[in-house]
């Protein structure tokens, strides 16, 4: 199912002299990914110490953007500078879903909007997350199949703080929103399985 991730590698194009240039100033992948993490906590701090500001959301499409930009410098470097390491992997996928939990989790502290399905849709990306890296695990490749992958739930989430930060009181309409959001990380883990699945029984002998 087509995502947001697959417009990637045009993504990654326009960052490569960025990433070659940090890699050549002896800047590592890891630091990078760790420097995508410190930036998303320290949001995600934000949002939670002011729930009521207008700013936080206003800013966080920004913040969302520059992660993304991050996470797409820190795998090139890994790939295209000999920065690959067990360390890396996990680091990366830990500070994925940490990320994700630090920024949308805050979107429960919003008066008027359910935070249950806040709650519930940070938690189901958390899955969708560990299943896409399940497969490397059954002799096959990390799955980021949608519809709701990383980049989809940025924008998602981009869009809700900026219609928040707008000063559109939450109501009926952020509710259908996040539950929309929970059925397409439902959907998105259940794709990301079968696909892992399928894989695996493909490869056996």
């Amino acid at each position: 199912m087509p995502t947001i991730y697959d417009l990637k590698p045009r993504f990654q194009a326009r960052l490569r002299l960025l990433a070659d240039g940090l890699a050549k100033a002896g800047v590592t992948a890891n630091g990078v990914t760790l420097a995508a993490l410190g930036l998303s906590l320290a949001h995600g701090a934000w949002l939670a110490l002011a729930p009521d500001s207008r700013w936080p959301f206003l800013l966080l499409p920004v913040t969302l953007f520059l992660r993304m930009a991050l996470n797409a410098i820190d795998g090139m470097m890994a790939r295209e500078h000999g920065m690959k390491s067990p360390e890396g992997a996990v680091l990366n996928e830990l500070g994925d879903v940490i990320s994700d939990a630090a920024l949308y989790l805050p979107f429960a502290l919003v008066a008027g909007i359910n935070a249950t399905l806040v709650v519930l849709v940070a938690i189901a990306a958390i899955i969708a997350e560990m299943a896409g890296a399940l497969g490397p695990l059954l002799g096959g490749m990390r799955r980021y199949d949608g519809p709701l992958g990383k980049s989809d739930r940025a924008v998602a989430f981009g869009l809700l703080a900026l219609l928040l930060g707008a000063g559109i009181a939450p109501g009926r309409w952020s509710t259908a929103y996040l539950a929309v959001l929970l059925a397409l990380a439902a959907l998105t883990i259940v794709n990301r399985a079968r696909s892992i699945v399928a894989q695996a029984k493909a490869s056996a002998p």
